[in-house]
């Protein structure tokens, strides 16, 4: 269950990412003059030690883009950093590309071989722990189940082909879509992420592996 403090963050989560993704080349030819919030997800840290969240950020033209990042309190070398924050209550911290941070790619790893559901929200409030619903559900069809993800600390290729992000570990390959609805949709075998949220009833996909 990811734990969640009511706090404010300057600067906030989405003007971190309307500054960052059109920078990115998976972006590229798409207006990101003006993008808004679809919905979200997170995926747990066994070691509590990581924040993960995966952003769905619609464009001005309609297309939606697959953003995951985390958070973390000190830098990590070699990771892409889409920016710095200040939380009210966690203090200074540091967001990274997702898909660069070896912790995201064993929770992504995990999703797809084992079957691990994304995390729960359970919100710190004046009240107590409140337990919210996602603005995004996600689950894998054809997990394999048997198989354990990377450890946290594996060593992790980090590619982009066109509109997707591939990472290469010693176990196989994890696509992760950063454009949704592209070609990838009708030619996928094995595990895949699949993805609803308002506006999104029909399942759409979000990451694979091969």
């Amino acid at each position: 269950m990811a734990v969640i403090h009511l706090a404010t963050l300057v600067p906030g989560k989405l003007e971190l990412l309307q500054a960052w993704v059109p920078t990115q080349p998976w972006a590229a030819g798409l207006d990101t003059t003006a993008l808004e919030l679809a919905g979200a997800y997170r995926f747990d840290d066994p070691a509590g030690e990581v924040g993960t969240e995966t952003f769905l950020l619609r464009t001005g033209d309609g297309t939606v883009l697959h953003v995951p990042v985390t958070y973390r309190a000190q830098p990590l070398e070699d990771a892409v950093l889409v920016g710095t924050t200040e939380h009210s209550v966690l203090g200074h911290r540091f967001v990274y590309d997702g898909p660069t941070d070896p912790v995201y790619a064993a929770a992504l790893s995990s999703a797809l071989l084992t079957g691990t559901p994304q995390a729960e929200l359970e919100y710190q409030t004046p009240d107590g722990p409140e337990v919210r619903e996602p603005t995004a559900r996600v689950h894998v069809d054809g997990a394999l189940g048997t198989l354990s993800g990377p450890p946290a600390d594996a060593e992790v290729t980090v590619t982009t082909e066109g509109t997707t992000t591939v990472l290469r570990t010693d176990g196989g390959e994890l696509v992760l879509l950063r454009v949704l609805g592209g070609p990838e949709e009708g030619s996928v075998g094995g595990p895949v992420l699949r993805g609803t949220w308002a506006g999104q009833d029909t399942p759409a996909l979000l990451a694979l592996a091969r």
